[in-house]
């Protein structure tokens, strides 16, 4: 399970979207506004007319937190002054957290006049889910955790049977029915919707109803066939200071075209140590084992293709790595480590087809690079996959060395990196 971050602007959508099957009578609208770069002041006006007629709330939406402690949180403003804010702030660049980014997203809303705020956090771990709850929310509430109450549902326990109101009661003067109808809901929501981590803070209630002020939110991304109709038009954006580079937006926009699995993370442009690992759970493997061997900063890349992609898909894939990785020498050589598990299903030598056609075009520049390669595969064509890649190094005169699923998974990366400097 890999916990993604989402904006509060899809968290709160898909609130004011699903929580209503199972709180009656819960009516936050969710009148929220992403604003971005391109967007066209007068288009979302005319789209949103509360604009215009509503007191406004506006905060960058880029998955860190604090932003009012780090003064970029705008409040109880007209539409023109939130124009202007927007105006003077989209692309500034900010430190938050030791961390420099550009404001690229902002959330606009309406500003709902408060006096108590609320905490609720839902979290997920391999026993269960844990439901945190304090009747004094807001930007301290780290400092008053004394007075957070923690409810643990089991796996196997379910919601149902936990006495949650009586935890309440001691602390909400009459609201516990309203809250724990509210928790309770929350919590088959988060469920219902996949998600890993879900936190409100604050929350108030107005008007006899509850308003969500502030949300974090992940999502557990093993849920993303499951939940198609809910995640439904759901990006996932960069962490922030994080921006992707021409490469990984090319692998990014193939992995959308596909149904297999393809991706990239650069690490480190100029390290020496170079993957292409197949399966997402043998790509944290292999990169542990590097760094377990004391090679984290010679890691260049992580990533991983799977899910049977075609020849065509896997060329690609294999191009974009070794282009990256030829573009600057290093007087020491460079290792690339083809990798993987043994495959249920993915057509070994189809995709080492694809691989193949990419090293014999790069031919002359993994020469230059001084390149050495690494395989160990496993899986249905295994050994044609491997016979192509024992006399493709016979053709290229590169040093190619080709194990099957009889070496262990991860042996290559030794057998690569021994006698290597750190």
């Amino acid at each position: 399970m890999a916990q993604r971050g989402i904006r509060e602007y899809d968290a709160k959508r898909m609130l004011a979207k699903y929580l209503p099957e199972y709180l009656n009578g819960f009516s936050y609208k969710g009148n929220l506004v992403l604003a971005g770069p391109d967007t066209d002041f007068d288009e979302i006006a005319a789209a949103n007319p509360w604009l215009k007629t509503e007191r406004l709330v506006v905060k960058p939406d880029q998955l860190f937190g604090k932003r009012g402690k780090h003064g970029l949180v705008l409040l109880d403003v007209n539409w023109d002054r939130a124009k202007r804010y927007l105006e003077e702030n989209m692309g500034k660049e900010v430190v938050v957290g030791g961390v420099s980014g550009r404001l690229t997203h902002f959330l606009i809303e309406p500003f709902v006049p408060h006096e108590e705020e609320f905490y609720v956090a839902i979290s997920s771990d391999p026993n269960g889910d844990n439901i945190f709850f304090s009747p004094e929310g807001g930007v301290c509430v780290e400092d008053k955790w004394d007075k957070v109450v923690q409810v643990h549902v089991g796996i196997l326990e379910g919601f149902d049977g936990v006495d949650l109101r009586s935890k309440l009661q001691k602390s909400l003067a009459g609201r516990s029915e309203m809250i724990e109808s509210f928790i309770r809901a929350l919590y088959q929501f988060y469920v219902a919707t996949g998600f890993a981590y879900l936190e409100i803070n604050p929350f108030t209630i107005q008007n006899g109803e509850i308003v969500p002020l502030d949300m974090v939110a992940k999502l557990d991304d093993a849920e993303e066939y499951w939940q198609r109709k809910r995640w439904n038009g759901l990006i996932f954006p960069q962490p922030f200071g994080r921006s992707l580079s021409a490469e990984e937006l090319f692998i990014k926009e193939l992995d959308s075209k596909t149904g297999a699995s393809l991706k990239l993370t650069i690490l480190n442009p100029e390290g020496r140590i170079w993957t292409m690992v197949a399966g997402g759970g043998a790509s944290v493997i292999y990169a542990d084992t590097i760094c377990d061997l004391g090679f984290a900063r010679e890691m260049a890349n992580y990533g991983e293709y799977s899910g049977d992609p075609n020849t065509e898909e896997t060329y690609y894939y294999t191009k974009t790595i070794l282009d990256l990785m030829t573009r600057k020498k290093d007087p020491r050589g460079k290792v690339l480590l083809i990798g993987g598990a043994i495959a249920n299903f993915t057509d070994v030598a189809k995709t080492f087809k694809g691989v193949t056609m990419a090293l014999e075009e790069y031919r002359e520049k993994l020469r230059e690079a001084g390149v050495k390669i690494y395989v160990r595969r496993g899986g249905p064509n295994y050994e044609q996959g491997l016979k192509l890649m024992r006399d493709l190094g016979r053709r290229l005169g590169v040093p190619i060395e080709v194990y099957g699923p009889e070496t262990h998974m991860t042996r290559i990366v030794s057998l690569a990196l021994e006698g290597e400097s750190q």
